[in-house]
């Protein structure tokens, strides 16, 4: 067993390979954080808070003009388009809440079916750039509780189906 003193140019070379070890592990360290940060800001602006019409403006999180999807039953004679705006009004639980949407909804859009809208409100008035439509009665028997019929659908002539 040797127990003469080591030189010091392998005490130095020992400090540099431990610094050269520490500096990846710092690196991937920082890139972690950084996204995580970036997930994190991404999912807390990607999410729409879902509403029924009749918690617009009152329940936590429905509030503001921050962005929602909103519930609701297109009311019957309500859908009016002018100038490539389509509007009408949802109904939910005995509230109304006016629709703004640019755009024609298209599709299975019409008056006295669910639909689920996202947008901001904005005076008052909900203006929405997506529209999504109940369009099949499988989807109404898994979700029963969701969508069920209410006096606002039975008012309609046309019943969704």
């Amino acid at each position: 067993m040797d127990l003469t003193p080591r030189p010091i140019a392998d005490a130095e070379s020992r400090a540099q390979k431990q610094r050269r070890r520490w500096a990846p592990m710092i690196i991937v360290a920082l890139a972690l954080v950084a996204g995580g940060v970036v997930v994190s800001q991404f999912l807390t602006s990607a999410i729409d808070y879902y509403c029924n019409v009749d918690e617009v403006g009152v329940r936590d999180g429905c509030v503001g003009q921050r962005r929602i999807r909103v519930q609701g039953i297109v009311v019957e004679n309500s859908l009016k388009q002018t100038s490539g705006v389509s509007e009408f009004s949802l109904v939910f639980n005995d509230k109304t809440l006016r629709v703004r949407y640019q755009g024609d909804p298209g599709g299975v859009f019409q008056e006295c079916i669910p639909v689920v809208a996202h947008g901001r409100v904005v005076d008052g008035v909900f203006d929405s750039d997506r529209i999504e439509v109940k369009h099949t009665n499988q989807y109404v028997e898994k979700n029963k509780t969701r969508f069920e019929a209410t006096k606002e659908t039975a008012a309609c002539s046309q019943l969704p189906g």
